[in-house]
């Protein structure tokens, strides 16, 4: 009899414990989710369809092939603000293993306005050159838009002269840019003029893939190609042939073209013009 008053008794007492243990150590789990999270990013979360960056949490660790461009490109985050919160100065050198902070927000300096100096210079009255045909290259697909369309200080003109199958979303189904069909090998060509900052295929879900740096603005990206034409560092122009047409990283052929401000995507047919 008292055995068992004695178990009614102390009953309640050990259901407690329990559950207090089951709290903490759910407690627990998430405490070190979160550890494990600021210390590294996983390469899953670029699979999750809710992982929509900008992302201000965790770190990057610089594998082979990635730039301070492509990084800052992963995670939506201007790559001059990201290299500012790092202490990683122009020309933005990194090295493999290096950790970069995701969880800092660095400044972005100001431009330095270059002074204009009047010159007055003679003048000699030039012959006019003689017009020659351009020569064109016996190769289907290889249009280049004629058109173009001059947005805060960049003269832009299409990279591919093909339907578009998917717009810019920012809400349901996000595409940070557009999607332009085409045939396997059809030729892509830059936008605008600029700079190669990245070449290759390290971001996942973007193939092989080419960034530009056009101005302390703006940067432009052409995705899932099958041929990459330039490298990193290499000037380019304005309607330059960059890349083959491909499928790498998706399920189709197709280029995914993106245009970003700041290190935000912004709606590339704002920039482009009329067809």
């Amino acid at each position: 009899m008292y055995l068992l008053e004695t178990t009614k008794i102390y009953s309640p007492l050990a259901a407690g414990f329990q559950r207090l243990a089951a709290l903490s150590f759910r407690y627990l789990s998430y405490f070190f989710i979160a550890i494990s999270l600021s210390a590294c990013n996983s390469s899953g979360i670029y699979q999750d369809k809710n992982f929509n960056p900008p992302v201000y949490f965790g770190s990057h660790k610089v594998t082979k092939g990635d730039t301070m461009y492509s990084i800052a490109w992963r995670y939506g985050r201007d790559y001059k603000e990201l290299a500012d919160a790092n202490k990683i100065p122009p020309p933005y050198v990194i090295a493999i293993g290096q950790r970069i902070r995701l969880d800092l927000k660095g400044s972005v300096p100001k431009a330095k306005k270059k002074s204009r100096v009047a010159t007055h210079k003679k003048t000699t009255p030039r012959k006019k050159p003689t017009k020659s045909k351009p020569t064109v290259t016996a190769k289907k697909n290889t249009r280049v838009s004629t058109k173009s369309k001059t947005v805060k200080g960049v003269n832009w003109h299409w990279p591919h002269l093909g339907q578009i199958i998917a717009r810019y979303s920012s809400t349901g189904n996000n595409n940070k840019g557009i999607d332009i069909a085409g045939n396997l090998g059809d030729s892509v060509f830059s936008a605008a003029r600029g700079e190669v900052v990245y070449a290759g295929s390290g971001l996942l879900g973007y193939g092989k893939l080419i960034i530009i740096n056009h101005n302390q603005h703006y940067l432009s990206a052409y995705a899932h190609n099958d041929q990459i034409l330039v490298k990193e560092g290499q000037k380019i122009k304005q309607g330059q042939k960059i890349a083959e047409m491909g499928n790498t990283g998706t399920n189709r052929t197709k280029l995914h073209f993106e245009i970003r401000r700041d290190g935000k995507p912004v709606n590339p047919l704002n920039y482009l013009p009329k067809r």
